[in-house]
């Protein structure tokens, strides 16, 4: 197989995403970056990972100048950003997608979200995949793992994630979050285990750069 292949998955919450894309990356013995990506970002831009949590994989919106100051991290940003301009939400994905560019050019890994299918576009070898479910199957997935008490709660939650994340891909890309064209392959869980997902994408992938 190549050497430097790249797995992104984009994901409706609730849809177990996530556990599919970290069972790919045991499977295959290769690297799996969901969350590490915004420690990363924080420390080799040498902003507060505080920063990137609050705006992870959502639209836009600017920071002032003082809340900057507040963070205490006007200090060792990098090539990403001078003190004399407005932090905002741009900085962090340009940093975030370095990040993301860094890790594929590194190692076959397998990357979570963040739009990398379309941060990575002219990489030389990716597969992107968006996993989705039913409304009651994702629901379900929720409460299973602890993210909500009950199913409306659930529910609630399950849209708020969704739509924050159809809004940061769609502005940052010229594509549209969960449109089949968008991606290489895209999988229904409702009726399938996640390690049986895993197993479908991964015979996928080889079939793809054997």
């Amino acid at each position: 197989m190549k050497e430097k292949y790249v797995i992104t998955i984009g994901r409706q919450f609730g849809s177990g995403g996530s556990e599919i894309g970290r069972l790919i990356a045991e499977k295959l013995g290769i690297k799996y970056y969901d969350k590490e990506l915004l420690a990363a970002a924080a420390k080799s831009s040498g902003v507060n990972a505080e920063f990137f949590e609050a705006s992870d994989e959502r639209s836009p919106h600017f920071y002032s100048q003082t809340n900057l100051w507040a963070f205490n991290i006007g200090y060792n940003i990098g090539n990403f950003f001078s003190a004399d301009i407005s932090f905002s939400d741009d900085n962090l994905y340009r940093a975030q997608s370095d990040v993301i560019k860094a890790f594929a050019n590194e190692s076959p890994c397998v990357i979570v979200g963040r739009s990398a299918d379309y941060v990575l576009r002219n990489h030389p070898c990716t597969i992107n995949v968006f996993i989705s479910a039913s409304e009651n199957a994702c629901v379900e997935r929720i409460i299973k793992r602890g993210d909500s008490n009950n199913k409306e709660q659930a529910k609630v939650l399950a849209e708020k994630k969704n739509k924050l994340r159809s809004n940061y891909y769609n502005f940052y890309t010229d594509k549209e979050w969960g449109d089949a064209a968008s991606y290489d392959i895209c999988i229904d869980t409702t009726k399938i285990t996640c390690e049986q997902a895993a197993d479908i994408i991964i015979e996928y992938v080889k079939k793809r750069i054997s």
